[in-house]
């Protein structure tokens, strides 16, 4: 299927002419047909001689109605402009071009209509001349009339040629389905209305209602309000072209059945979304073509997709402002959309997407220096550019601002710009320097807190940095093998002073060295000490020379032989001899006696 929007002056003909080509009826409203005007969208279908079938969104002409047009052609791919050949160029033709080629809609047609009523050539002309210097300079003109039907089959082979050159949709895009229309019908529930660009659609696939819907006024948030933010809906049915479908592949005008959604939390604005994969703003710094961007009116309403948002300008450079949003919209880099002064009728000019989360501009300078940031960018993803600006980022983050990530991540998800990740393991090094010289005793930097000297958000990040003479090893890294201070040495040899081989020193003598619980677990990592049992310290070795002098008792022994035989006290001949059973150097027998090997 091929989407195509209408667009022209009010009266000019287009719902007549869809009518006449599709035999069906686009106005929905009794009141349009009463008044003989559109005024909301309308939607038909045809197939062509191809074979190929082309949905029409019927948008109004109206000066007033501006608004709900642009939802009908903001996210449609081609347009046809209609200009009678009795009226000729109109205000409200160039308001719908000025809108056309704001959203950069490069496809379509002029029809020049109601030829029955006055030759074509003149409002060929002055209509072909208008769109000179556009983005739709070179579109291909048909005269018809769709009262008596000359030219519709013309019209009909060159909408074959139009959609023939349109652009592929990918089918494994994620969805962001901006919505047109939402109503309720008894028995089914709420069903939503839209164009999908890109992508397919199933039945049973959950989406992430966008969080703006059924939603006014301001956020209270500056920047990204977070990854598919809104709650999660499931499809309980489809339909394209009138008939129901399990699945549908984009380019196609679809209703979406969802299940258990109040109608009134969706409004035409809101968004249906694939989770995860787009990023909701209310803050996005854009590059507009049109009007100066320093003589903008501080106030203005965005309109993309379908959406239409009050926004608030601040100019940064010359094509380059800031725009904060009345509410967050699932927007990515390279989006298209317009400005428009709703009180002047006027359009402001056109939008591309720069950046969906900028940074802030609260330093003096700040926003002098970001304007310069924003003159190189030209809307398009660009993986090195976002990782040199934001230094860090998770390639989920990326893809949800419309850039892929390139190139391999650091650790998990993350992706770091090159310089910076040398830079952060540089500082790592120094940091766990000193780490260590500030506390000697410990084996080395615990990595939460390296993680928050380094200002880094995941302690993944900490490890990864971690290279050679680095190590990591129980949630700390240290720079090589842990030196001993030595005053800890002084002391542990203080306290085994005047003690025999196999002797343990008293926990208050221990006390009274000042070789508290830090002291004594930093000697025993150092190697000066082996702890036997919670306060029983013996020195390194001990276990294994007590070995040789068990093994020339009389075999087996009893407890008192062995304390004896090592001339130290029960305290611990009871808990050495229990190491040596643990590590099958003697046994136990049932009457308690031991045997060495």
């Amino acid at each position: 299927m091929h989407v195509i929007a209408t667009a022209g002056h009010v009266d000019h003909g287009k719902s007549t002419l869809v009518r006449a080509l599709t035999g069906m009826e686009p106005d929905r409203w009794a009141e349009e047909r009463r008044r003989g005007m559109t005024i909301d969208l309308g939607f038909a279908w045809t197939t062509l001689p191809s074979a190929a079938t082309v949905a029409f969104v019927d948008v109004p002409g109206h000066e007033r109605f501006v608004p709900n047009m642009l939802a009908g052609v903001g996210p449609v791919p081609a347009a046809m402009l209609v200009v009678a050949a009795d009226e000729g160029w109109k205000p409200q033709s160039t308001e719908h071009l000025a809108a056309l080629t704001a959203l950069d809609v490069r496809h379509g047609l002029l029809v020049v209509t109601r030829s029955d009523l006055a030759g074509p050539a003149a409002a060929t002309a002055e209509a072909s001349a208008e769109l000179s210097g556009t983005p739709l300079a070179d579109v291909e003109a048909v005269a018809v009339s769709g009262t008596t039907g000359a030219g519709l089959d013309e019209l009909r082979a060159a909408l074959d040629r139009l959609v023939a050159r349109l652009p592929a949709a990918d089918p494994a895009a994620p969805v962001r389905l901006w919505i047109d229309r939402a109503f309720s019908i008894t028995g089914a529930g709420t069903v939503v209305t839209g164009t999908l660009g890109a992508g397919r659609l199933r039945v049973g696939d959950e989406l992430a209602l966008d969080a703006a819907a059924g939603r006014g006024g301001a956020s209270g948030r500056g920047g990204a309000a977070g990854l598919g933010a809104g709650p999660l809906v499931r499809i309980r049915g489809l339909q394209a072209l009138g008939e129901p479908a399990g699945e549908i592949t984009a380019v196609a005008r679809v209703a979406v059945n969802l299940r258990g959604v109040p109608r009134d939390r969706i409004t035409r604005g809101a968004a249906l979304l694939t989770p995860g994969r787009f990023r909701t703003t209310d803050l996005i710094d854009v590059r507009i073509t049109g009007d100066p961007a320093t003589g903008l009116p501080a106030t203005l309403t965005l309109h993309a997709g379908s959406a239409s948002v009050p926004v608030r300008v601040r100019p940064l450079g010359a094509d380059t402002c800031r725009l904060r949003l009345a509410r967050p919209l699932p927007l990515r880099v390279g989006d298209r959309a317009l400005l428009r002064d709703p009180g002047r009728h006027h359009v402001a000019g056109g939008v591309t997407v720069l950046d969906v989360v900028p940074p802030g501009l609260s330093r003096r300078g700040a926003a002098r220096a970001r304007a310069a940031t924003l003159a190189a960018m030209d809307g398009r993803p660009d993986p090195a550019g976002e990782l040199r600006r934001r230094l860090l980022v998770t390639g989920a983050d990326l893809a949800a601002m419309g850039v892929p990530p390139a190139g391999r991540p650091v650790t998990g998800d993350w992706y770091a710009d090159r310089a910076h990740w040398e830079h952060l393991a540089a500082r790592l090094a120094g940091e766990v320097t000193a780490y260590r010289d500030q506390h000697p005793l410990e084996p080395g930097a615990p990595v939460e807190a390296l993680r928050h000297r380094l200002g880094l958000p995941d302690r993944a990040l900490v490890e990864a940095l971690v290279r050679p003479p680095l190590t990591s090893a129980a949630g700390r890294i240290s720079a090589g093998p842990p030196g001993i201070p030595a005053e800890l040495a002084d002391l542990v040899g203080r306290a085994f002073d005047g003690l025999g081989e196999f002797a343990a020193p008293e926990a208050h003598d221990l006390a009274a060295l000042g070789l508290a619980e830090r002291q004594l677990a930093a000697a025993v990592r150092a190697g000066l000490l082996f702890r036997l049992a919670p306060q029983v310290f013996l020195r390194p070795g001990t276990p294994g020379r007590a070995v040789p002098r068990l093994a020339a008792l009389p075999q087996p022994f009893t407890l008192s032989e062995a304390r004896r035989a090592l001339d130290t006290t029960r305290r611990v001949a009871v808990p050495l001899l229990e190491l040596l059973d643990r590590e099958g150097l003697t046994s136990r027998d049932a009457d308690d006696r031991r045997t060495v090997g």
